[in-house]
């Protein structure tokens, strides 16, 4: 398939509110079997199924639900939630208001990211108009907003709500799940802001409509922060399932040699495997971002960014990851200046490894991606 352009998250050529009416009208289990009919899976990057989610949500017993939105976008290379919540912000709130219908919630919460604080001078007005016409409606439920204090590890789920309890930003050990023991110990459905927008646009359009995009394994589209060495920087809505050559062509500088997909958390591909490698879930999944780099960038210095951020922003809690990621940096360096020889290389790659199996969170977890792929393809960059 070929890198097709789409317009559903930002598409204004509908009222936002007659789709709150369209889902009100549903029962509780056709909003969530249409979700769940849709394919969606979670934008922010883990890509959980969304209407699994909400089902098991649903089933808990509990005087109290919460809803989240998870707006804490500190993925380096990632914008695109910012500018949703500035351009169609009643997407994410129908959002939320389906999914406490669903799943029978009164409150809601949006976790926004602490530099994103100026937007409320806007977003605040919107969210009281909205939490109006649902106490017009007579469906009880209000969204508030929680500020973030700018750590990056927030944005795993659980440490997003141990911030809100007024806690140290740390990851919380799992089972139990949000969706059995959340925010304020109670079932609590977290997404993220695209696929919250995702859930509103299925209700308006159909889960068919929507699965009919992408592919079998990652259905629907899907929106892309575009930056690094290209002409055409920016924000674009794509369907999923298109090969990252495809993707290259159209947003490359005619000298690309290597895509980190996915963030600093995610993935660099080489040019050789361009066109072996499928944006989304039977491939690379993302949680949007592209970053570019063409001939002119050092691999070696990238890695080098990326560990002093994950060293950085390491909430120091489990050893693998908070000595790890000090060890990975540590050992390029030295490697670079000659203190370690090149097979040292592959005992970093090692711990990379292990730090996958033995961190606590996603963040330590997920430190293996760029800098195995990157000491994988780029060796030469590092060791010379």
């Amino acid at each position: 398939m070929s890198t097709k352009k789409v317009d559903i998250i930002f598409d204004a050529g509908c009222a936002i509110i007659d789709v709150l009416d369209k889902g009100l009208a549903m029962s509780k289990d056709e909003v969530i079997n249409e979700i769940i009919n849709s394919g969606l899976k979670g934008r922010g990057g883990a890509g959980f199924p969304t209407g699994l989610k909400w089902k098991f949500a649903a089933s808990e017993q509990s005087d109290k639900k919460y809803i989240i939105c998870n707006a804490d976008e500190g993925e380096p290379g990632t914008f695109k939630d910012r500018e949703i919540l500035t351009k169609v912000p009643e997407k994410v709130f129908v959002g939320m208001a389906l999914c406490s219908y669903a799943v029978g919630a009164e409150e809601g919460y949006i976790y926004l990211r602490g530099e994103y604080n100026y937007l409320l001078k806007d977003l605040q007005p919107k969210i009281d108009i909205f939490n109006n016409q649902m106490q017009q409606r007579g469906h009880k439920f209000i969204i508030k907003v929680k500020s973030g204090s700018g750590a990056y590890v927030c944005g795993e789920e659980t440490s997003l709500m141990e911030s809100m309890e007024g806690k140290r930003g740390e990851p919380r050990n799992k089972p139990p799940f949000p969706t059995v023991a959340g925010y304020n110990g109670k079932p609590t459905v977290i997404n993220n802001v695209e696929t919250l927008v995702y859930t509103t646009m299925i209700i308006r359009m159909g889960s068919n409509d929507f699965k009919a995009l992408g592919t079998a394994d990652s259905s629907g589209s899907k929106v892309f922060s575009v930056s690094g060495d290209t002409p055409n920087a920016g924000i674009f809505e794509l369907e999923l399932g298109m090969k990252l050559n495809e993707f290259v062509e159209e947003w490359g500088d005619g000298d690309t040699k290597a895509v980190q997909v996915g963030g600093a958390s995610g993935h660099c591909v080489p040019r050789k495997n361009f066109d072996k490698t499928i944006i989304g879930f039977e491939g690379i999944p993302t949680g949007g971002s592209m970053m570019i780099f063409n001939s002119s960038r050092s691999m070696y210095n990238v890695l080098k960014n990326y560990l002093e951020f994950f060293v950085e922003e390491s909430c120091g809690q489990c050893t693998p990851c908070r000595v790890g990621c000090q060890q990975l940096l540590k050992g390029i360096e030295a490697i670079k200046k000659g203190e370690k020889s090149p097979a040292y290389l592959e005992d970093l790659k090692k711990l990379a490894e292990s730090m996958k199996i033995a961190a606590k969170c996603g963040l330590g977890q997920s430190v293996a991606n760029p800098f195995i792929s990157i000491a994988d393809n780029f060796k030469e960059e590092i060791i010379y």
